[in-house]
C-alpha cells in the first residue's frame, strides 16, 4: 500500500506538472468575434507559466513575448489595415495553443456612465421606430458586442445581442458602421444612478493635487454641525412617514438618510473608483478609437468635487492607464433636451420641445449645469460635446436613436473629419463691446447664421458693471455675428445666450438646423456642487 500511494503522488506531481508547463490564458477580452482597432498599435496579453515564451500569430504578423515571474505576458502586434474578413489568431507556447476565431479589424469604442448609457435597447426600442428598426434588421456581421466586466467576452450583433444592449451606444455604432463602412466593436460598462466619481480611476483621484485642492477649498466653508442638524431632520421625517406606513401595511418610501460625511467623502457610499475597477479596467490597454460617455445626473458623488473636475480627472486618468495618448473622449451634454429644434421632422430631433415665448428674465434660473460641458469640451484636448438641447427632455429621453446618432454625428465630423458632416451649431468665440452695441462672433456656422420660430431672433442678454441682466435686442449681421443693445444696458460688459436649464425660447441655429450652445461670458465657478 505505500509503494501505491507513492506511485499515486508521483504520477499526481507528474500531471500538475505538466499542466503547469503549457498554461495559457489569453486575457477574456482576446476571444471568438473580436474586433481589433486599426491603424494603431495592438496590444496583447494574458497569463502563462512563468518564463514561458508566449507567440501571438495574425494577419500575417508573428510576434513573441516571454511572462514574467509572476506568469504575465504582454506583446504588441504591428498596426493593422481594416478588414472585414474573419480570421483566425492563434496564441502559443511550447506544446499548447489557443485559437481565437472569426477576428475582425476595424475600430473600437467603449461606452460608459450612468442609466442613459446602461438602458437597453430593448427598453426604448417600444416608443422608438428607428430604434426599432436596428433590432427588425439584425444581425450585423461587422458589428461586435462586449458587455465589460472581470470576465468579458465579445459577442455577435444579433437581434438578441443588440436587444440586451446599450440602446444609445447600439444606435452610435451602427451610424458608425453605416458611415464608414468598416466592422466596429462595442465595449459597455455602465450602471444606472452612478456618479463621475465611482468611474474616477482611484490612483488618479488619489494623486490629483487638482481633486485635493478642491475638496480643501470647499472645506474652509463647510459647516459639519449644520450638515448633522439636517441629517437629524431628514432621519426624523422619514421614521415618522416609514412608521405611519407600517402601521397601514405599506413600504416606507425612499431610503433611509445617510450620515453626513466630511468633504471628500461619498454621501452615498461605496469607493472612489469601485465601478471603474469593476467594469473599465480590465479594458484599460486595449487598442481603442475612443470613448462614449453618458452620464452627469448624479453629479460627481464626492462631497466638495465638482463634475467639471471630476470628469477633467477621469478623461485625464482614463488615458494614462490606457497608454494611447490622447484619444477622442466623447460625452453627452447635461441636462438632457428642453431645448426647442429648428424641425421636429428630423428622426433626430423629433421629441424636441415646442419653441416658447421669452419669459421674465428674473425667473429662469442658471444655465451653469448645461454650460459646464461645453467648458469641459473647451477645456479639455479631445474631448468632444454631444449637444442635446434639441434632442427631447426627461432624465431618461426616449429617442435614444436620436442622441446615439447625434454623437455619431460629433465622432464623424471631429473624430473621423467626414465632409459634409455638421454636429455643432453657432459656438461662440469672440465679443466686442462699442458704445451700446456688443457684437458677438461664433464659429460652426455651417454657411451662416438663421433664426427659427417667433418674431425675431431671441435668447440673448447683456448685462453692465452692476450684473443686473436685461433681454438684449439682437439680429444676425453677415455670416458669423450677431449684434446686441439694450435700452436698459447703456454700456454692456457681459453678453449670455441660452444659459438656463429651459431654454425652449432661445433660437439661434446655423443653416444646417443645429442650435447655438449655451454660454456666458461672465466668469464661472465650476466648483462643489456643480453639476
Amino acid at each position: 500500500m505505500p509503494a501505491q500511494i507513492k506511485l499515486l503522488f508521483v504520477i499526481t506531481v507528474l500531471c500538475v506538472t505538466a499542466l503547469s508547463a503549457t498554461a495559457l490564458e489569453p486575457a477574456s477580452h482576446f476571444s471568438d468575434h473580436m474586433v481589433l482597432q486599426r491603424d494603431a498599435s495592438v496590444p496583447v496579453w494574458g497569463k502563462a507559466n512563468p518564463g514561458a515564451n508566449v507567440t501571438v500569430s495574425f494577419a500575417g504578423q508573428k510576434v513573441s513575448g516571454k511572462a514574467d515571474k509572476e506568469g504575465s505576458w504582454r506583446v504588441e502586434l504591428k498596426p493593422l489595415a481594416v478588414s472585414s474578413k474573419n480570421r483566425a489568431m492563434t496564441i502559443s507556447i511550447a506544446g499548447k495553443k489557443k485559437v481565437i476565431q472569426k477576428v475582425l479589424v476595424g475600430d473600437v469604442w467603449v461606452g460608459s456612465g450612468q442609466s442613459n448609457m446602461a438602458g437597453r435597447t430593448a427598453s426604448y426600442a417600444k416608443n422608438d421606430p428607428t430604434l426599432a428598426k436596428i433590432v427588425e434588421n439584425a444581425p450585423y456581421p461587422f458589428i461586435r458586442l462586449m458587455n465589460g466586466g472581470p470576465k468579458p467576452s465579445w459577442g455577435e450583433a444579433t437581434a438578441v445581442g443588440v436587444t440586451k444592449f446599450s440602446a444609445i451606444l447600439t444606435a452610435f455604432g451602427e451610424r458608425l458602421h453605416q458611415e464608414l463602412d468598416v466592422p466596429v466593436g462595442l465595449i459597455l460598462g455602465a450602471v444606472g444612478g452612478t456618479p463621475s466619481g465611482s468611474w474616477l480611476p482611484p490612483e488618479t483621484y488619489e494623486a490629483s493635487e487638482r481633486c485635493q485642492q478642491e475638496i480643501a477649498d470647499f472645506a474652509k466653508t463647510w459647516d459639519p454641525a449644520r450638515a448633522q442638524k439636517l441629517y437629524e431632520a431628514k432621519s426624523a421625517a422619514w421614521e415618522k412617514q416609514a412608521a405611519k406606513a407600517k402601521a397601514e401595511g405599506k413600504k416606507a418610501r425612499g431610503r433611509k438618510p445617510r450620515p453626513p460625511v466630511g468633504p471628500g467623502g461619498l454621501p452615498r457610499g461605496g469607493n472612489v473608483g469601485n465601478l471603474f475597477d469593476r467594469y473599465i479596467r480590465t479594458s484599460a490597454g486595449y487598442a481603442i478609437r475612443g470613448v462614449l460617455w453618458d452620464q452627469g445626473e448624479a453629479g460627481s458623488g464626492i462631497l466638495g468635487l465638482g463634475q467639471h473636475t471630476s470628469m477633467s480627472e477621469l478623461i485625464r486618468g482614463w488615458r494614462e492607464l490606457w497608454g494611447q495618448g490622447d484619444f477622442p473622449f466623447i460625452f453627452v451634454q447635461k441636462p438632457s433636451g428642453e431645448g426647442n429644434a429648428w424641425s421636429n421632422d428630423d428622426p433626430i430631433t423629433r421629441e424636441a420641445d415646442e419653441f416658447t415665448a421669452l419669459p421674465d428674465l428674473r425667473r429662469i434660473g442658471t444655465g451653469q449645469g448645461r454650460y459646464l460641458y461645453t467648458r469641459l469640451m473647451l477645456d479639455n484636448e479631445s474631448a468632444w460635446m454631444v449637444p442635446a438641447c434639441d434632442l427631447g427632455p426627461m432624465v431618461h429621453p426616449k429617442n435614444k436613436w436620436g442622441y446615439g446618432n447625434r454623437a455619431a454625428e460629433v465622432a464623424l465630423q471631429k473624430v473621423y473629419e467626414k465632409d459634409g458632416i455638421n454636429a455643432y451649431g453657432p459656438l461662440y468665440t469672440a465679443h466686442e463691446v462699442s458704445g451700446n452695441k456688443v457684437t458677438v462672433r461664433f464659429s460652426h456656422t455651417a454657411g451662416g447664421l438663421a433664426t427659427r420660430h417667433g418674431d425675431g431672433l431671441q435668447g440673448f442678454a447683456v448685462a453692465g458693471k452692476d450684473g443686473k441682466w436685461h433681454w438684449a435686442d439682437a439680429k444676425i449681421v453677415g455670416e458669423n455675428t450677431v449684434q446686441l443693445s439694450s435700452q436698459a444696458v447703456p454700456r454692456p460688459v457681459h453678453v449670455r445666450f441660452a444659459y438656463s436649464k429651459n431654454r425652449r425660447w432661445a433660437n439661434l441655429f446655423n443653416k444646417a438646423g443645429l442650435p447655438a450652445l449655451a454660454f456666458t461670458t461672465e466668469p464661472v465657478s465650476f466648483g462643489a456642487g456643480s453639476r
